[in-house]
């Protein structure tokens, strides 16, 4: 099944635009600068919302011989429209924000995609799994309250653990080191590569692509 919103989670304003928890953010804000589209701020869905268009993947292309210039042309199928969210409800009460855009344009739960940060990997991991618990992360606890359903996507970025439980909080609110930032970014830039598979549905050959990674 396609993808038709991807939630980016994080918590809005600059002092958290760097930090470990932002990483949906981030990759939401790369996904609009490659589709040359803007953010608008969107009261009734309680945070920015765009709209963009995802080429179909490289399996949905096939060459066809063009006769009369005698060289190849690509044909392609049409484009898969497609709704960023990010909440401006803080990471606590990302569900308010997912529900609202959810409900009103009545996309299923199994049409969500949802990007976050995830303790249980080491920073330049990046796992694309279906439904699951919420990992004891507040956002993801947040829609699936609001959702009544934990069937949606998730793309999980690994950003490490601080090694004790009572040093979370400030460890996901903190500024990756130099190197971490390093290996994150190499994430994200695999998932973007990656993401006109997952929003074409095409999740197997999506995890294969991203989890035998070098």
């Amino acid at each position: 099944m396609s993808i038709a919103l991807i939630v980016g989670l994080g918590n809005p304003g600059s002092r958290y635009v760097a930090t470990r928890h932002n990483v949906g953010f981030l990759v939401v804000d790369n996904l609009a600068v490659q589709a040359k589209t803007l953010f608008r701020n969107e009261k009734k869905f309680f945070g920015e919302v765009n709209r963009v268009e995802f080429p179909p993947p490289p399996p949905f292309q096939r060459k066809e011989l063009d006769i009369y210039q005698t060289n190849v042309s690509l044909i392609e199928k049409s484009l898969s429209p497609c709704w960023l969210l990010k909440a401006h409800t803080f990471m606590n009460n990302s569900g308010q924000a997912v529900s609202a855009l959810a409900n009103y344009y009545k996309i299923p739960v199994e049409q969500i995609l949802v990007i976050h940060d995830d303790l249980d990997f080491p920073p330049g991991t990046v796992r694309l799994k279906k439904g699951g618990s919420d990992c004891k992360h507040n956002g993801l606890k947040s829609i699936i309250a609001h959702l009544g359903s934990h069937q949606f996507l998730r793309l999980r970025f690994g950003i490490g653990h601080p090694g004790r439980s009572a040093e979370v909080t400030n460890y996901v609110l903190g500024i990756p080191s130099r190197e971490e930032q390093t290996v994150i970014e190499e994430a994200m830039s695999a998932a973007l590569e990656a993401m006109p598979l997952i929003v074409a549905g095409e999740l197997d050959k999506a995890m294969q692509q991203l989890h035998t990674r070098i």
